[in-house]
């Protein structure tokens, strides 16, 4: 075309001659300032016409390559070799007639189901963009393979969230070989929706599954510390107490890593199980006659595999599993919701309400008595053959030195309503005599007029009501309702030596420290105390040893006991370990009791100790039982005759067939044992 001859306006395109979705963007070219012109050239021949990289005919160009082609329904996209233009500047533009498009061999346009569900990555592959970095137009082979290892990799993703079991041991392959229902169903769901639907309902199956997935995760926790699954009604304040364990474990950097991690990982899950459920719901839109085929395959066999029972290693092939874990937090839920209309009830049956005080525990009047919780002492630590022979022999020299001093004892079993955690819970079912099971209960208790055995004491009048809590580091409101005239938490027992992981002040100090503050004092009332030994908490790494008791001082002795201590980070490691520090752990708090009162123990002294729970499923092997050991140790006779008819064991440690009760009996029983 000469440089005299003016240039012609731009043709019209043919809408109907024109398949948008079979044109090709390009990259603008270095003739930024000529004006948009079309060559006279003829077309080139149609075997010259370049074609897209997913095998899509790409259009034709005049004066340029098939980099300069430029799609006429995206002005502004952006190419490899430099941003988008609003203008035509830059660019040549073009038309395509069908009959060009049919030269080539291939038809104009290609069909597909559903045009609108192609991903990003496809759509750049059919279209001959750069992708990322360009890397999908160099190398269309291997865009191809990640494509298809990412739809493989969602896939996988998907069946593993499903059939992941929400329990640590019960994790092993067979799990992971069978067939669920649920994704056949959802797949059913997804290729009867239009594709902006079916992508809406992806997405947010997905993210459903990512929250079941958390879940399950909370599951596998609480069932290794607590042997029962995470309650959504109750639980979400036990978090809290986590971190704080963590951190009192593992100091404020490992808190603050195990925080974010889990945080991170909440996020990740959610958004990875999103985009997958999304990934396979737009895979099925560009291939629906192969997915439903598929759905109906895989259909067929789940039916034949359920109705048939086939199995697996002992594990069904077709399940659904993950419905009925649904289904359990569900019920769960509504149990947990309706739980605070039946315990409303309880709470106010009390047989003892309205008993005078000067008819209550008269069998107890002028006596020092002391309730005392072991944290975690549980019937493992005496049943366990890799544990019993050692704990036994603890139990058999306690027996000998409270013979010595002249005291008597008598032991049973209690059932506790927890396991492995839930100190408080524990304690406030032995005190109020109801069934403390969750955290609901425990808030509607304290927050009621529900007298607890210490309050008893309290309103006699009798008796001055002291509690020794070291393991209550902040403000502690409850102690009020538990009817305590004086608490002494970790800051007032006078101790400044080190933490012992979770343990703010060893047993024996504890136990000292109440006979300097109040056991100790002359002329004064009898007394009632509650006091909780917490060496035996969790972790029991590294846990205190007993020294004389003239050299206890202000605690900085255990400054150098710590050191010589072993490491919480490496004992976890080993199952055989932890249970060998749990081990000892009941065994000094075992010692520092027997020893005080041995020490300091008299005609009026009577000591009530119990565990409060099983250790953690680590150490009891995920026993199912509750029951912990309760123990009456005293002088005067008198005091034992009055629980004669209860059957326990001679001395302090309770036989495989004494007597069990739950522990909210226990309350009523002491009540009746020793009132008027």
């Amino acid at each position: 075309m000469s440089h005299l001859t003016p240039p012609r306006q731009l043709p019209t395109a043919d809408p109907a001659a024109t398949d948008p979705a079979e044109e090709a963007s390009t990259a603008p070219t270095d003739t930024a300032t000529e004006p948009v012109t079309v060559s006279d050239t003829p077309p080139p021949p149609a075997d010259e016409k370049a074609t897209g990289e997913a095998g899509v005919p790409r259009a034709s160009s005049v004066g340029g390559g098939p980099d300069d082609v430029v799609r006429a329904d995206e002005p502004d996209a952006e190419t490899d070799d430099g941003p988008a233009a609003g203008s035509t500047a830059g660019r040549i533009l073009v038309t395509t007639d069908e009959p060009a498009a049919e030269a080539t061999g291939q038809p104009a346009t290609a069909e597909k189901d559903e045009p609108e569900a192609v991903t990003p990555t496809d759509a750049a592959a059919s279209t001959g963009r750069a992708g990322w970095f360009g890397w999908r137009r160099r190398f269309p082979r291997a865009a191809r393979a990640v494509g298809v290892g990412v739809t493989v990799l969602a896939g996988v993703f998907l069946l593993g969230a499903i059939l992941m079991p929400d329990r640590l041991e019960w994790i092993d392959l067979p799990s992971f070989l069978r067939v669920p229902v649920e994704p056949i169903f959802l797949a059913i769901v997804l290729l009867a929706l239009p594709s902006k639907p079916r992508r809406i309902v992806a997405v947010v199956a997905g993210a459903l599954l990512g929250l079941s997935t958390v879940l399950k995760f909370l599951d596998m926790g609480f069932y290794q510390t607590l042997a029962r699954p995470f309650d959504l009604v109750f639980d979400w304040t036990l978090l809290t107490d986590g971190a704080d364990w963590v951190k009192d474990s593992f100091g404020r950097s490992g808190e603050v890593l195990a925080v974010i991690g889990a945080i991170v990982l909440l996020l990740l899950v959610l958004a990875v199980s999103a985009l997958a459920v999304l990934r396979l719901a737009n895979v099925m839109g560009r291939h629906r006659p192969a997915a439903i085929r598929t759905t109906l395959v895989v259909g067929t066999v789940w039916v034949t595999c359920f109705m048939l029972s086939v199995q697996l290693g002992g594990v069904p092939i077709a399940t659904k599993g993950y419905s009925q874990f649904l289904a359990n937090r569900v019920q769960y839920v509504r149990a947990g919701l309706g739980d605070a209309k039946v315990f409303d009830k309880q709470i106010h049956v009390d047989k003892y309400a309205k008993t005078p005080p000067d008819q209550l525990l008269n069998g107890l009047r002028g006596k020092d008595v002391m309730f005392t919780f072991i944290e975690s002492y549980g019937r493992v630590a005496i049943d366990d053959p890799t544990m019993g022979p050692e704990v036994d022999a603890t139990l058999k020299a306690g027996d000998a030195r409270l013979k010595a001093a002249g005291f008597a004892a008598r032991s049973g079993w209690l059932r506790s309503p927890v396991t492995g955690a839930g100190s408080w819970l524990a304690h406030s079912t032995f005190l109020s005599g109801l069934w403390i099971k969750n955290q609901q209960r425990y808030r509607t208790l304290t927050t009621s007029d529900r007298s607890t055995l210490t309050r008893y004491f309290q309103k006699t009048g009798a008796w001055r009501t002291v509690g020794i809590v070291p393991g209550v580091r902040k403000s502690w409101p409850e102690g009020k309702y538990f009817g305590l005239d004086h608490i002494y938490d970790s800051t007032h027992l006078g101790y400044q030596g080190p933490y012992f992981s979770w343990t703010p002040v060893p047993d024996q100090f504890s136990l000292e420290a109440f006979q300097k503050l109040e056991h100790g004092k002359k002329n004064r009332d009898p007394i009632m105390a509650e006091i909780i030994l917490a060496s035996s908490h969790n972790p029991w790494s590294p846990i205190a040893h007993m020294i004389d008791w003239k050299d206890l001082g202000d605690g900085k002795i255990f400054y150098q006991i710590k050191k010589e201590g072993t490491n919480p980070t490496e004992v976890w490691k080993s199952a055989k370990r932890v249970r060998t520090e749990y081990r000892k752990a009941i065994q000094y708090s075992l010692d520092s009791l027997t020893e005080w009162m041995q020490r300091y123990g008299d005609d009026k002294t009577v000591l009530v100790f119990l565990g409060d729970h099983q250790p953690v499923p680590t150490v009891t092997g995920g026993s199912a039982n509750h029951d912990v050991p309760v123990t009456i140790v005293a002088r005067d006779p008198k005091v034992l005759d009055r629980v004669s008819n209860w059957g326990w064991t001679e001395g302090i440690k309770p036989a495989d067939n004494a007597p069990e009760w739950a522990m909210d009996q226990f309350r009523n029983r002491f009540m009746q044992a020793f009132g008027k």
